[in-house]
């Protein structure tokens, strides 16, 4: 159920051409005008900019750029994904915390956002520089019902989103590299990780774990990763607004995602195949102690990467090191 706060705001929010009483306020959420007056105290405290005129009302002039709970509900077209929003300054990793919501029974499509990380993870275990501001790390926790074989194909939706949502905010080009990075040219400006717990046959839960570098200088990075990774704004020159982007990201993730469970993942896979990271390309990769090269040709309905090998042959990789 929604806190007071996040319906007042959604009310603000549907009415932000106009005033609405706090009478209309107090009967729609049944509450006292002086609860309301203490609710609009703490969204100026946080912030926001409003507009309270005697007979009138009160109207959300702006909303603060800073990331919060609030701010990032005043806006959100989302139907499910996002409406429990669980924020955090700091925390160790979204991750971490989405997954143990997740055991916890949280419902399908609660978000975990920090405004910093200090143990933040990549694949394998990796870790991921996100201990500032200025970029993006974020977890969802989803409850598909599909197998738990075809959950990759929920990394490869997210990276199809991203992309999206990512070119047409930046206008530059972004790719997919297999299975889980985003890339501007030939660095790394963005990650995803899917993790799960299942059964057999039926997933209990995944948590798909999101890090952008959004506002981000090369000199913020680690020195050993400032030839290997930038930011939208290195790739630009410009600042973006996170609560935009995350919002952005949101929304489509949700309608991409009701899309699958309607028509399945040939569409995704398309998308995915139009975006890939060297398609087409000859690379070298690793699987197990054997090393290999071949052409990039797409993805399967599982996710994994199809290689045409020199004798022209598709290989089905499920999980390799490849040397982009």
């Amino acid at each position: 159920m929604s806190s007071t706060r996040e319906r007042i705001i959604a009310l603000l929010a549907a009415n932000n051409e106009s005033y609405v009483s706090g009478q209309a306020i107090s009967d729609q959420l049944k509450i006292s005008r002086t609860a309301v007056w203490k609710q609009m105290k703490v969204l100026k405290q946080d912030g926001y900019l409003i507009e309270a005129i005697p007979n009138k009302g009160y109207r959300i002039i702006s909303t603060p750029n800073k990331l919060s709970e609030n701010t990032l509900q005043w806006g959100l077209q989302t139907k499910w994904l996002g409406k429990s929003i669980n924020f955090y300054d700091e925390i160790d990793s979204t991750q971490t915390k989405a997954n143990h919501l997740a055991q916890q029974g949280c419902k399908h499509g609660t978000v975990v956002i920090a405004n910093s990380q200090q143990a933040g993870r990549g694949r394998m275990n990796r870790a991921w520089h996100s201990n500032n501001e200025d970029g993006i790390w974020m977890s969802m926790v989803l409850r598909p019902t599909i197998l738990p074989a075809h959950a990759p194909q929920f990394t490869l939706l997210t990276g199809t989103v991203l992309v999206d949502i990512l070119s047409e905010k930046t206008g530059i080009p972004i790719k997919i590299k297999w299975p889980n990075d985003l890339f501007v040219g030939d660095k790394k400006v963005a990650g995803i990780l899917t993790e799960m717990q299942a059964e057999q046959d039926q997933i209990h839960y995944l948590v798909i774990g999101i890090g952008i570098n959004v506002n981000q200088y090369t000199k913020q990075l680690p020195a050993e990763i400032r030839t290997k990774a930038t930011s939208l704004r290195e790739a630009t020159g410009n600042w973006f607004s996170k609560i935009e982007l995350i919002q952005s990201i949101l929304y489509a993730f949700e309608t991409a995602y009701e899309r699958h469970q309607e028509i399945g993942f040939s569409e995704i896979k398309r998308n995915w195949e139009k975006r890939g990271y060297k398609m087409n390309q000859n690379v070298t990769y690793h699987s197990g102690n054997i090393q290999s090269e071949g052409i990039i040709k797409g993805i399967n309905e599982n996710g994994a990467l199809l290689i045409e090998s020199n004798d022209n042959e598709i290989i089905t990789l499920y999980s390799a090191e490849i040397d982009w």
